[in-house]
């Protein structure tokens, strides 16, 4: 008797895991963050695994988000790829990406909605190389991730003068680049860091950064039409508390590499590099912008990965932050 009570509570236990479990949290791939929840709705915001996201795992670790009256959480995603493309599936309502990656998707979701600027910077990506390349024209393979390394290193060969049809493309995960490049089954790769910093743990050399030849990346936040007609005044207090938190991370750099250690295990080092790289901080989207957006979007158009040019038009909300209040920070 006591043998089949204690089944039926096992059983009753694992009903409740099986059913928790179904949850958009268990999700293959995503891990959630618990910063202090504030009142509303939950707002779910897809993140990478990244130190360039150090002032959202700041705002969830110094309370911000509660304290502007939102409920957030975060959803850690292996890439800000992943994170569009959740946005896109609506399990998550906000995400933070580079301007490159969401534009090569804008033709599959048109409804994707760029809102502002909190990052941008050219000396975060970098060139890295085998030590026996002295002459970018010996390069013959680049291991390239989809989207803005891919750029970057076209954007590279083009500026010494190389075609880049003549060196082969190939595709990777970021944590396998360094250990390719090793190997020797790659000449050189385009990333952000730590990656290029663990390159040279293996041997590699740094040869300039993104901005030697003129590409700057930009961090933008993200949602979608549908989501901001029903949630003006949420994206607003977002973006307010986004705004905060950039400007801390600027001003406590130790502060966000603590948050970002806690909350995706990233060393506070590699946080603390990224401070001195990037340039944080919450602005509109200009019409300056919206060209140099042009520009990518023709270059995927070029490449033939996308059947129609990706329409930044309408997919990049100009200026939206600027009309917004700024906040109490």
């Amino acid at each position: 008797m006591e043998a089949r009570a204690r089944r039926r509570r096992l059983a009753g236990v694992i009903s409740i895991i099986t059913a928790l479990c179904t949850l958009p949290a268990c999700g293959s791939g995503t891990t959630d963050s618990a910063g202090a929840a504030g009142s509303g709705p939950e707002i779910r915001i897809g993140v990478g695994v990244d130190a360039a996201y150090a002032p959202l795992f700041l705002a969830d670790s110094r309370g911000l988000w509660k304290k502007h009256g939102l409920n957030v959480k975060l959803v850690q995603f292996g890439t800000g790829g992943q994170a569009i493309d959740a946005l896109t599936a609506g399990t998550v309502n906000l995400a933070g990406n580079s301007d490159v990656t969401t534009i090569g998707k804008l033709p599959q979701d048109p409804g994707l909605r760029a809102l502002l600027v909190y990052e941008e910077s050219g000396r975060y990506l970098k060139v890295v190389t085998r030590p026996a390349i002295s002459d970018p024209s010996k390069i013959r393979k680049m291991a390239i991730v989809p989207g803005l390394s891919e750029l970057a290193a076209t954007r590279f060969l083009e500026s010494r003068h190389i075609d880049p049809k003549s060196v082969k493309f190939v595709t990777a995960d970021p944590p396998e680049i360094p250990a390719l490049l090793q190997k020797g089954d790659v000449d050189a790769y385009v990333l952000w860091e730590p990656w290029p910093g663990k390159g040279v743990a293996l041997g590699g050399k740094v040869l300039e950064d993104t901005g030697s030849y003129g590409l700057v990346y930009q961090h933008w936040l993200i949602s979608t039409q549908k989501w901001l007609d029903g949630d003006k005044d949420t994206a607003q207090k977002v973006a307010q508390t986004l705004a905060e938190a950039a400007r801390l991370t600027e001003s406590d750099p130790d502060g966000a590499a603590k948050a970002t250690e806690k909350a995706a295990k990233i060393p506070t080092s590699q946080t603390l590099t990224a401070v001195k790289e990037i340039d944080y901080g919450v602005r509109g989207i200009t019409a300056a912008d919206v060209r140099n957006y042009a520009k990518t979007a023709d270059w995927y158009l070029g490449t033939g990965k996308v059947k129609s040019k990706p329409d930044v038009t309408t997919g990049v909300l100009q200026n939206w932050y600027t009309g917004q209040p700024k906040g109490t920070g």
